[in-house]
């Protein structure tokens, strides 16, 4: 056999090997010039055209929005984002929760497993926080940069390697528009406050905050669905502030708090009192849903308190509170006593708005039938829109290239 026969199969696999390598590269290059064309493609566009409009627009808006339509770009970038990222092997699901704030500054939030409520295992959170022009915006922080780009969030690690591209969603309550039962008493169902002290109706028949019922309760079931305003310059206490007060002595607070942590003053607490078990606020100018149960606090004939009223509160389908005692009255509430009193939708200065309210006076149920009257988020995915995830190749992408040049960010 000829000594050139000899040398033919190691070369055609050396040649192999080296084609597959090309071809690997070709496919890593091809990827990056793609995401370095959408990106620089938006920017552009952004700094042509949105840019100075937007600086307008948020000259001229309200300090608090009650209208899409009015929120200017910021309000684009903030919601929630679900999909899956992957570490090494491993592909994980993740929740991220955008905040807008003053000055074009956003806040990220990643929940590993899914966000609050749907998904979250809860871990430890990441955060992220960074700014935003026109079209796009970068965030870095908690080993972690996040690119937001045409409703898609880039999750790159270290070294600006792609982990995930995860989409926006858009949850609802599952006890959205819930229909009152037989016998309920219907406060406000967009027709008329009838049943309200000093009720007032917006244009579009939403009520205003600022009116209590005209009924005393004791115990009884409550369902009702409010929208904060969009505030992403205010802050804490300040930002789409209002409350229920329960029998005007116990609160439950009503605040824009998404992506916050959980706080005994926060959204969905009892004032002060005690913190909700999870954040479930969706973001502002969404609307969302409390089911309320409450039990009143029992005195004996020389008006001593025997035993502490009891609340469960379930907020966009989650329990918060479960079957908790109110030690005391909260906040700036009236003092306990035997007697019922009206429930106040509390008017902070902010234009919270509420609709469909129906309360059903009744004794405080037992934990199997109160489960039993609500839906609830069944997996990860209930109430999320259809919208579906890109799974990326376990192989990641570089990206440093592309994100190594500045973005030009301008305020």
């Amino acid at each position: 056999m000829s000594p050139c026969v000899g040398l033919t199969v190691p070369v055609a696999r050396i040649k192999l090997l080296g084609w597959n390598d090309r071809l690997r590269d070709w496919v890593q290059k091809v990827n990056m010039m793609l995401t370095r064309v959408i990106v620089t493609t938006a920017i552009a566009l952004s700094s042509l055209f949105v840019s100075v409009a937007a600086g307008a627009s948020l000259a001229r808006r309200p300090v608090a929005i009650t209208d899409q339509s009015e929120a200017g770009p910021e309000y684009g970038f903030q919601g929630e984002y679900v999909g899956n990222v992957s570490g090494g092997y491993r592909r994980t699901r993740v929740g991220l929760q955008i905040v807008a704030r003053a000055n074009h500054q956003l806040n990220a939030v990643e929940y590993r497993g899914g966000l609050p409520g749907s998904g979250w295992d809860g871990s430890e959170k990441l955060h992220s926080s960074g700014t935003w022009n026109g079209t796009v915006a970068i965030l870095r922080g908690d080993a972690r940069k996040i690119v937001i780009v045409n409703h898609e969030v880039w999750i790159l690690s270290d070294g600006d390697v792609m982990r995930g591209i995860i989409k926006k969603v858009h949850r609802q309550s599952p006890t959205m528009g819930l229909l009152p039962p037989p016998g309920a008493d219907v406060l406000f169902d967009g027709h008329s406050t009838i049943r309200l002290q000093g009720g007032r109706m917006t244009s579009t028949g939403l009520l205003q905050e600022g009116t209590e019922t005209l009924d005393s309760v004791n115990d009884f079931r409550l369902h009702l669905e409010f929208r904060t305003p969009f505030m992403p310059a205010a802050t804490g206490q300040g930002r789409g502030n209002s409350g229920i007060y329960i029998q005007r002595r116990y609160e439950l607070q009503i605040l824009d708090s998404f992506g916050e942590e959980r706080e005994y003053n926060f959204c969905g607490s009892l004032y002060k009192t005690r913190a909700p078990d999870v954040n479930m606020c969706l973001p502002p100018l969404t609307w969302q849903t409390y089911d309320v149960w409450f039990r009143a606090a029992r005195f004996d004939a020389k008006r001593k308190k025997i035993a502490d009223a009891r609340i469960t509160v379930v907020h966009n389908g989650v329990t918060i509170h479960d079957n908790v005692p109110i030690p005391h009255k909260t906040g700036a509430g009236q003092p306990e006593g035997p007697e019922p009193l009206p429930i106040l939708f509390q008017d902070h200065h902010n234009p919270v708005r509420f609709r469909n309210i129906w309360l059903v006076h009744e004794a405080y149920p037992t934990d199997s039938d109160r489960r039993s009257s609500l839906p609830v988020f069944e997996s990860a995915d209930r109430g999320v829109s259809r919208q579906s995830s890109i799974v990326l190749p376990l192989v990641s992408t570089n990206v440093a290239p592309l994100l190594s040049t500045p973005l030009g960010m301008r305020r």
